[in-house]
Parts: C-alpha cells; structure tokens; sequence
C-alpha cells in the first residue's frame, strides 16, 4: 500500500498538481508548492467548504483574521506553555531530535549517538517584528486560525447582530514547527485550516456537537468519501486537547493507516473565559430577552486542508489493468485515472481536435475551446495520438472531453466523452454549453 503513495506523489508532480518546494535547490523539507492543477483541486475544496457553512446554514459568518497577533494572545491560550509541546530526545553528537517512541536503547536512530533525556519543545514558530531580535520584538506565527476569530468574538457579534447560536468561519495558513513531518502533505510546518467555531449555551453544547459531527462527515461523504474508508473516533478523556470537554477525530483510511483529516470539539468556555481574564475584557454573552450572562461554549469543526485533499486524491486514484484507450494493439501497462468528485475536479472540459495537421478541425477545436472558456475550466490539447491525450487527462482527473473530429465540419457536431462511464456520444456546438452544465450540475 505503501507504494501507492510514491506512486501518487509521482504522478501529482508529473501531471502539476503538487510540486516540493525550492526543489532546484535540494528541496525544504516537508514543504510543498501546488501547481496549476493543486491550486484549483485546493480552490474548489475551499470553496465547497465555505458555501456548505456559510450558504448552507443559517446563522454562519466569515472572516479573515491576520496570522501575526499580539504575543499575548498565545500565552492566554495556552500555546506557549507545555501544553503545546512535542516530548523529544535530543543526539548529543548530531543534535537531531526525536520522539522518544522512536529510538531504542537510548542511541541516536542516525548516528548512533547518546541522547539527552526526554523534554518538551514548543511547537510555535518564532519570529521578530521590527528592526532588532530581543524579547520585546518576538512574536509568533499562528499555530491554529481559531485564535482569531476568539480575539473577534465581540467585533462579530456587535457588527452583524447576531444572537446565540450562530458560528464563525475561517479559512486560512497556520504553522507549527512539528518535528516529525511525513507522508507527503499528511503533516507539514505550513499548512491551511478550515475551522468553523459555533458558539451556543452551554446547555445546549452536547446537542450541538452531535449536530455538527454528523453534519461534517455527511460532507466527506456527499464528496464521494466511501462509508468503509471513513470513521469518527470519540477521544478519550486522558488523550484531548488541553482545551477539550469532548473531542471526536473525523480519520480517513490512507493507504500508511488510518490518518485524522477534521476534528470536531467541545471547547467549552477554555477560549473565552481565558481571554477574558488575561486581556481584561468581558468576553460573556449577554441575553437581552433572558438577562442572562455567560461565557458561550465553543463547538469546534477543524478541517486540515491538505489532509483532506490527499484523502480526496487518494481515494480517486484508480489503476485499471489491460488500458481503457481503444487502440489496434492490446494495452498492457495499467491506466491510471483520477475518478475526483466533479465538484473538486481542477479542469472540468477538455477540447481535443482529433488530429493537429488539419488545419480546419484546430481551428474549429479553438473556437469551441474559447467559447467554452469562460464557462468552465478547460484544457486544449493537440499534442499526440487522441488515445495518449485520452490518457493524459483520465490521469489529471478531467470529467468530460470534447472531440473535434471530420463529421464535426460536416454537421456541427462533437464527440462528448465521458471520463467515468468512457460513453461517447455526439452533441451539437451550439448545446455544449448547455449539455455541460447539465452534466456538471446534476
């Protein structure tokens, strides 16, 4: 199983999807940069996200809250203490650290050298603002986006008139110096959230927290996610977050094992009530029609961006034996293709004329190619054999491809191929736009 990763991270370079970062210079590791495929994969995955919380339910708001927040922030949520730390060993010869679950006999796993006993190391990425480095210029790249929209709390509330319930959301970079990055985009320094916090009475927070876990795993699932490959694991009390009254771990089945990809949690009223002591501020709700004042409890959706992209690319990668392309000789190599839900999907049309060395077929090919542009996101392509390219864009996942071919200078008809069921059939120019929304939309 483990091969099927190397094979998707190949093919995720090969056809633009995903690209390792400063590769020209020797890479740095775990960091990664999303090609023109990735970057629209990642855009329609954010994009379903934010029309789900904030289209799609009643009483959702968004923001964009700034990575660099006051210091302060970070001791009253408890992200500089041990809390927020990685237990490690450190090589007194090689000074490479490592979990102490990692290393037997007390000897560095790559040099062989004695270690140091184990101790906490924040996970928090330090940086400087201003012209000099001391403490009074230290300030720290955010570790989880939630803190923002905590410190907004209040701004939100007053400005759009909201009344309890209702929820924020946030898409944005979080950072974390995690010692031990591996497999692919599964766990990185750098990467993106996408949270949504619900505040509501605290009476009312185990009712809510049912609500949302079952919602965010009928989302996996609405993206072609299988029942079999997806689980929710309530978290013991003794394994929760700091902050965490219930925690359920939302785990997709990777081909290395079964890997956490959103966490659903009951904060209670850790975040607020702690921000209210140490800024001074009266965070607590205040009920106009009940009197009633209180701290809300926090129900917390936390999607990891990067991790539930590669549970989507994961889950479309197909290998079909014998070849799908009809060719005079038998195909042995397997075909790959990329069954992506046609909501994620990067490129949704390809316009492929049958052959490059006709000059009226490319020209007609481009003119459906530009009348289709603005529509959706297409691909033109005129390099190869129509099988080869065929194959190319099963592997980049494209849902539907349009054919140019001689009958189409004839009557004004093209090919529509279809990715998953490889039916064809002929469609008229002037009903493609129609046909293919028809297609995407249903």
């Amino acid at each position: 199983m483990e091969n099927k990763i190397s094979k998707i991270v190949s093919l995720t370079k090969r056809r633009g999807f995903i690209f390792p970062s400063s590769e020209i210079y020797g890479g740095f590791g775990s960091s990664y940069d999303f090609g023109p495929l990735g970057v629209e994969m990642k855009r329609n995955l954010k994009q379903i996200w934010w029309q789900e919380m904030i289209n799609n339910h009643d009483n959702i708001v968004g923001l964009d809250a700034a990575i660099l927040m006051n210091p302060k922030v970070w001791q009253a949520s408890g992200h500089l203490t041990a809390g927020f730390a990685d237990e490690l060993v450190e090589c007194k010869e090689c000074k490479k650290r490592f979990k102490p679950e990692e290393v037997k006999d007390n000897k560095c796993p790559e040099c062989g050298g004695k270690l140091t006993k184990p101790r906490k190391f924040n996970l928090m990425m330090k940086t400087f603002v201003g012209p000099v480095e001391d403490n009074a210029s230290t300030a720290y790249l955010r570790a989880e986006t939630c803190q923002g929209i905590y410190m907004n709390f209040e701004n939100v509330l007053n400005s759009m008139r909201l009344k309890i319930p209702f929820g924020i959301a946030q898409i944005g970079k979080a950072f974390r110096n995690e010692i031990n990055p591996k497999n692919f985009i599964f766990r990185t320094r750098e990467f993106e959230q996408m949270e949504m916090q619900w505040f509501c009475h605290p009476k009312q927070a185990n009712k809510w927290f049912n609500f949302w876990k079952k919602e965010r795993i009928n989302w996996y699932l609405s993206l072609g996610i299988p029942q079999k490959d997806l689980r929710a694991i309530e978290i013991p009390a003794k394994r929760r977050a700091h902050y965490a009254q219930r925690q359920v771990d939302i785990e997709y089945r990777f081909p290395f094992g079964w890997g956490e990809i959103e966490g659903i949690h009951n904060r209670g009223d850790w975040d607020l009530s702690n921000h209210s002591k140490h800024s001074g501020k009266d965070l607590k709700y205040f009920n106009q029609e009940s009197k009633e004042k209180y701290f809300p409890n926090i129900i917390e959706t936390s999607v990891g961006v990067e991790r539930s992209l590669f549970a989507f690319l994961v889950n479309a990668y197909q290998e079909i034996k014998g070849g799908r392309t009809k060719t005079t000789k038998a195909v042995k190599e397997a075909e790959v293709v990329l069954k992506i839900h046609k909501k994620l999907a990067p490129i949704k049309v390809a316009i492929l004329p049958l052959v490059k060395n006709k000059p009226k077929i490319v020209k007609k090919a481009k003119e459906i190619y530009k009348t289709l542009k603005p529509h959706f996101i297409c691909l033109y392509d005129q390099v190869g054999s129509i099988g080869r390219r065929y194959r190319r864009i099963d592997e980049t996942g494209v849902l539907l491809a349009v054919t140019v071919d001689f009958q189409t200078l004839e009557d004004k008809t093209v090919t529509l191929r279809d990715r998953d069921t490889m039916k064809q059939e002929r469609i008229k120019i002037k009903d493609l736009v129609k046909v293919l929304k028809e297609k995407l939309e249903s």
